[in-house]
Protein backbone atom coordinates (compact mmCIF):
# COMPACT_ATOMS: atom_id res chain seq x y z
CA UNK A 1 0.00 0.00 0.00
CA UNK A 2 1.48 3.32 -1.08
CA UNK A 3 0.55 6.50 -2.90
CA UNK A 4 1.21 4.96 -6.34
CA UNK A 5 -0.38 1.58 -5.56
CA UNK A 6 -3.24 0.39 -3.38
CA UNK A 7 -4.77 3.49 -1.74
CA UNK A 8 -5.12 3.91 2.03
CA UNK A 9 -6.10 6.75 4.32
CA UNK A 10 -2.93 6.87 6.46
CA UNK A 11 -1.02 3.60 6.05
CA UNK A 12 1.92 2.82 3.78
CA UNK A 13 2.97 -0.83 3.84
CA UNK A 14 5.14 -3.34 2.03
CA UNK A 15 7.19 -6.53 2.29
CA UNK A 16 10.92 -6.75 1.69
CA UNK A 17 12.86 -10.01 1.31
CA UNK A 18 16.64 -9.88 1.30
CA UNK A 19 18.62 -12.16 -0.99
CA UNK A 20 21.16 -14.57 0.46
CA UNK A 21 24.29 -12.57 1.25
CA UNK A 22 22.38 -9.30 1.74
CA UNK A 23 22.33 -8.11 5.35
CA UNK A 24 21.22 -4.44 5.64
CA UNK A 25 17.53 -3.60 5.34
CA UNK A 26 18.25 0.11 4.87
CA UNK A 27 21.30 2.31 4.99
CA UNK A 28 21.75 5.05 5.79
CA UNK A 29 19.66 4.96 8.91
CA UNK A 30 16.89 7.52 8.69
CA UNK A 31 13.79 9.04 10.25
CA UNK A 32 10.37 9.95 8.89
CA UNK A 33 9.35 13.14 10.68
CA UNK A 34 5.65 12.70 10.03
CA UNK A 35 5.17 8.97 10.60
CA UNK A 36 5.78 6.04 12.92
CA UNK A 37 7.28 2.98 11.22
CA UNK A 38 6.92 -0.63 12.36
CA UNK A 39 8.85 -3.69 11.27
CA UNK A 40 7.87 -7.34 11.64
CA UNK A 41 10.90 -9.51 10.93
CA UNK A 42 10.41 -13.07 9.64
CA UNK A 43 12.09 -15.82 7.59
CA UNK A 44 15.04 -15.64 9.99
CA UNK A 45 16.78 -18.88 11.01
CA UNK A 46 16.57 -19.92 14.67
CA UNK A 47 20.28 -19.26 15.20
CA UNK A 48 20.30 -15.89 13.36
CA UNK A 49 19.52 -12.41 14.67
CA UNK A 50 18.98 -8.86 13.45
CA UNK A 51 20.62 -5.85 15.08
CA UNK A 52 18.03 -3.10 14.79
CA UNK A 53 19.39 0.43 15.31
CA UNK A 54 17.10 3.06 16.76
CA UNK A 55 17.13 6.24 18.84
CA UNK A 56 18.60 9.62 18.07
CA UNK A 57 21.71 10.21 15.93
CA UNK A 58 23.66 11.47 18.92
CA UNK A 59 22.81 8.46 21.10
CA UNK A 60 21.73 5.39 19.17
CA UNK A 61 20.48 2.23 20.80
CA UNK A 62 20.10 -1.25 19.41
CA UNK A 63 17.77 -4.19 19.80
CA UNK A 64 18.67 -7.81 19.10
CA UNK A 65 15.71 -9.25 17.21
CA UNK A 66 14.74 -12.86 16.45
CA UNK A 67 12.32 -14.37 13.93
CA UNK A 68 8.74 -13.08 14.13
CA UNK A 69 9.56 -10.17 16.42
CA UNK A 70 8.35 -6.63 15.78
CA UNK A 71 9.86 -3.17 16.28
CA UNK A 72 8.01 0.13 16.65
CA UNK A 73 10.05 3.14 15.60
CA UNK A 74 8.49 6.51 16.50
CA UNK A 75 8.94 9.42 14.10
CA UNK A 76 11.86 10.91 16.10
CA UNK A 77 13.80 7.61 16.12
CA UNK A 78 16.13 6.63 13.31
CA UNK A 79 15.94 3.04 12.11
CA UNK A 80 18.10 0.62 10.23
CA UNK A 81 18.90 -3.04 10.64
CA UNK A 82 21.47 -5.64 9.75
CA UNK A 83 21.12 -9.40 10.03
CA UNK A 84 23.49 -12.27 10.57
CA UNK A 85 21.70 -13.98 7.65
CA UNK A 86 19.12 -13.07 5.01
CA UNK A 87 15.59 -12.35 6.27
CA UNK A 88 12.30 -10.73 5.32
CA UNK A 89 10.22 -8.06 6.94
CA UNK A 90 6.86 -6.37 6.71
CA UNK A 91 7.19 -2.62 7.09
CA UNK A 92 4.28 -0.35 7.82
CA UNK A 93 4.10 3.39 8.40
CA UNK A 94 1.20 5.36 9.77
CA UNK A 95 0.81 9.12 9.65
CA UNK A 96 -0.55 11.96 7.63
CA UNK A 97 2.15 11.76 4.95
CA UNK A 98 2.04 8.81 2.56
CA UNK A 99 5.24 9.49 0.56
CA UNK A 100 7.42 6.73 2.00
CA UNK A 101 10.55 8.14 0.35
CA UNK A 102 10.58 11.31 2.51
CA UNK A 103 13.50 10.03 4.58
CA UNK A 104 15.77 12.27 6.63
CA UNK A 105 19.03 10.32 6.30
CA UNK A 106 21.54 10.05 9.11
CA UNK A 107 24.94 9.51 7.48
CA UNK A 108 26.85 6.71 9.18
CA UNK A 109 29.63 9.12 10.19
CA UNK A 110 27.13 11.06 12.33
CA UNK A 111 25.89 8.08 14.36
CA UNK A 112 27.08 7.73 17.95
Amino acid sequence: MHENGVKSCQIVMGVTSLHEGSMWNTMPAHTHDRRTECYLYFDLADDARIVHLMGEREETRHLIVADRQAIISPSWSLHSGVGTAAYSFVWAMAGENQAFDDMDAAPIGELK
